[in-house]
């Protein structure tokens, strides 16, 4: 699990800085964004292994950023609906 890479999209200063030390401290490399519209940017030219993104956001938020095309991996993956999107609860 080290060395993966993680999004964090969170606008809170505290609780971005909270979940950034947890990760990092547990070896995770993080990357990090305010808004959706640079979360969904992030995550298109970087592609984490990981996005944890909060649902209140300004601009474009958690549930709109969510909807945002990106490729799976791998097909077999269950999150894979076959049309490129991957949808995880």
């Amino acid at each position: 699990m080290a060395n993966e890479l993680i999004l964090i999209v969170e606008d809170n200063d505290k609780n971005l800085k909270l979940v950034r030390d947890v990760l990092q401290f547990k070896g995770y490399q993080t990357i990090e964004a305010g808004t959706g519209e640079d979360g969904v940017r992030l995550a298109k030219s970087r592609i984490p292994d990981l996005i944890l993104m909060d649902i209140q956001l300004p601009g474009m938020n958690g549930i709109g950023a969510r909807r945002a095309p990106c490729r799976s991996d791998d097909a077999s993956d269950p999150g894979d609906r076959g049309d490129g999107l991957r949808h995880d609860p």
